[in-house]
């Protein structure tokens, strides 16, 4: 990235980001979007018939993080004059500060690009060939640079810490005052309440759907009981 990826831009990130409505809670940018799920989420928000989210699942394994990465390469992002590389994507998986909100404002621009027709890019002043892949567009030390350009700057947040905004615009603060083995520690508990998390959620959505199902049980049930009810009334 030619420029640096100001605060005020990473705040404007934050709040696009925080008006779509995503299935999992929004808690840590780096951490939320490591599976591309949020991604794919995030088109399908604007563009829903450029995304089929049964092709994304939820991940905690490297594996499955790739492929829906390489997924999203090839049949959203491909559409959207976009692309990112191979290296990009592990940097992404492996949670690097400051790759994924570059992503992410590459990929907000596709999408305002592909809604008006026009290239908007406030850093690029040509329309970029649609097999320029991203660490072509921007070189792996100026995204580098970026997350270091970020957290230089006096009383802001680091982008891995970044919480989202809550509804009063408050956001929480990195405790950079614990000890690092204490932070990693939390970390790992964060991860598997988020995975236990997400286990819930898909439960939740079995369970309702299994509700819906019964509830299209009893009403055919309703249906055929009226029904016989009449056919007896008529041999009477």
């Amino acid at each position: 990235m030619n420029e640096e990826l100001k605060e005020e831009s990473l705040q404007e990130l934050y709040a696009w980001i925080d008006q779509i409505p995503l299935s999992r809670p929004k808690r840590n940018i780096t951490r939320d979007f490591s599976d591309g799920v949020m991604a794919a989420e995030v088109v399908k928000h604007f563009y829903p018939k450029l995304v089929e989210l049964h092709n994304y699942i939820p991940a905690n394994s490297t594996h499955q993080k790739l492929s829906n990465w390489a997924t999203l390469n090839r049949k959203v992002f491909s559409k959207l004059n976009f692309h990112i590389t191979e290296e990009t994507i592990k940097k992404i998986i492996n949670c690097t500060n400051g790759i994924i909100e570059s992503v992410l404002c590459v990929l907000r621009e596709r999408l305002e690009e592909k809604r008006t027709g026009k290239c908007i890019s406030k850093r690029y002043n040509k329309v970029l060939p649609q097999d320029l892949e991203y660490y072509t567009i921007f070189d792996e030390k100026a995204i580098a640079e970026t997350g270091e350009n970020v957290t230089q700057k006096k009383g802001q947040s680091h982008p891995d810490d970044w919480k989202y905004p809550d509804r009063s615009g408050q956001s929480n603060m990195p405790n950079n005052h614990l000890d690092p083995s204490v932070r990693l520690l939390i970390e790992e508990k964060e991860q598997a309440l988020l995975a236990l998390q997400e286990t819930v959620e898909i439960l939740q959505m079995k369970v309702h759907r299994l509700e819906h199902l019964v509830q299209l049980k009893d009403l055919r049930i309703e249906d055929l009981t009226r029904h016989l009810e009449k056919y007896k009334l008529r041999l009477k």
